[in-house]
């Protein structure tokens, strides 16, 4: 278990689900990453919008760069 947090940027990248293979940077090893992509709406009630919601969740086995993140089927 981690004692005090990371400080700066590492790699990371996604594994599993629409994003895999995705690599991104994070800051402080957060333990979940929420990726969103717009859905096409036939009517805009209001400036409402649609994004599709994919959870990944970090590998805590894994401690150094890139750290990994697995894609959650059953989030959110």
């Amino acid at each position: 278990m981690e004692t005090s947090p990371v400080a700066g940027w590492e790699t990371a990248v996604l594994s599993g689900g629409p994003a895999d293979g995705l690599r991104l940077r994070v800051a402080d090893r957060p333990w979940v990453i929420q990726v969103t992509h717009p859905c096409e709406m036939t009517e805009r009630p209001d400036g409402m919008r649609a994004e599709a919601l994919y959870i990944y969740r970090r590998d805590s086995g894994v401690t150094t760069e890139p750290l990994r993140y697995g894609f959650d089927i059953a989030s959110p």
